[in-house]
């Protein structure tokens, strides 16, 4: 983000265009309120490409250092030149406007969501491969074709994705992103084109059991006893079927038994959490199952892949890491430990 020298500038009582600065607020507060200004696109409140271009390599940093994959999701609208000639360009700004708050429902929380320029907008999908950044994006593309646009109507887009790939500069994973966005533009539009490489099959394939094996922290207990302990057991059973499946590949009748396991401990586990949420009054509860059923819902799916032998190691280690661990262990479940922070249950 950009800093300021809090010398070189004054506001005035009130400063034009942003909503909550008044005469009231610190000096502090007011020069993060203008930092913020700097980074976010003035129409659609999205951050901006200033802040999309300086966040690029931080990100393939941390990803590499973590092992966690990282994806790139491109998405324009089509023919929208159509609608400034045909509706003017204040109909034109209506629709980006639209769409970015269309877009912000439909990505994850965990995505960062930018107006890249024009009609053009980008998505960093953190912990995602580019299968689960597919999904993010085909998502977005349904959910977009579906909305009527007040005074326009239907309106489509077209999205490419790519997964950072080794050792590629942000540039080069940004033309590849960028080469698959044009390809759906070529194929028909309202489509969404995938460039399926990416970091998260390489690790997968490289490094032997021990690389793509789950490591239980401290860090990750809540100090409630049962779901620490359900935590644990899923990065047991999770470990399992990665051994399962580097040492049998996708054979049905050796590894699926492994995962029909692992399936009915995330249901019991996602059970037993949401009873020990209710019983604490914790007010995102309901925001919290929902998470929970998309992800048994995605397991399922997964398990059919299974059974149709369509499921491969990259996809299984995705899933568990980046969908399961990172992205809920990690980021949706911590918003619930400071409920058990004072008073842990007692051990089981």
């Amino acid at each position: 983000m950009a800093q300021v020298d809090p010398s070189s500038f004054s506001l005035p009582d009130n400063c034009p265009g942003l909503t909550g600065c008044p005469a009231t607020l610190s000096l502090s507060e007011r020069i993060a309120a203008l930092e913020k200004r700097v980074v976010t696109d003035a129409l659609t409140g999205l951050w901006n490409r200033m802040h999309f271009d300086s966040s690029l390599d931080p990100e393939i940093r941390r990803s590499l250092r973590h092992k966690q994959p990282l994806s790139l999701i491109l998405f324009d609208v089509d023919h929208f030149k159509d609608v400034n000639d045909g509706f003017g360009h204040q109909v034109g700004d209506q629709v980006l406007c639209e769409l970015a708050r269309i877009a912000s429902l439909t990505v994850r929380t965990s995505d960062r969501l930018f107006r890249w320029g024009g009609e053009e907008f980008a998505v960093l999908a953190t912990a995602s491969g580019h299968r689960g950044a597919a999904r993010v994006a085909e998502n977005l593309r349904e959910a977009v074709a579906a909305h009527g646009f007040p005074g326009v109507g239907r309106l489509t887009v077209s999205i490419g994705v790519a997964e950072h790939l080794a050792s590629e500069s942000a540039d080069e994973w940004f033309h590849r992103a960028d080469v698959m966005l044009y390809a759906a533009k070529c194929g028909g539009r309202n489509a969404v084109r995938v460039d399926a490489r990416g970091n998260s099959d390489l690790w997968a394939a490289a490094h032997g059991t021990s690389a793509l094996h789950l490591v239980w922290q401290e860090a990750y207990e809540c100090g409630n006893a049962v779901i620490d302990r359900e935590h644990r057991e899923l990065f047991d059973l999770a470990n399992e079927l990665i051994d399962g499946f580097l040492t049998h590949g996708s054979s049905q009748t050796l590894v699926t038994p492994i995962y029909d396991r692992l399936l009915r401990h995330v249901a019991t586990h996602f059970a037993d959490e949401e009873s020990e949420l209710e019983a604490r009054g914790y007010v995102r509860l309901e925001a919290h199952r929902r998470i929970h059923a998309t992800l048994l819902e995605r397991a399922h799916e997964l398990r059919a892949a299974l059974d149709s032998g369509d499921a491969n190691l990259g996809g299984v280690v995705e899933f568990l890491a980046s969908e399961v661990v990172s992205r809920h262990l990690l980021r949706a479940d911590r918003d619930f430990f400071p409920l058990f922070a004072t008073a842990p249950t007692a051990p089981v």
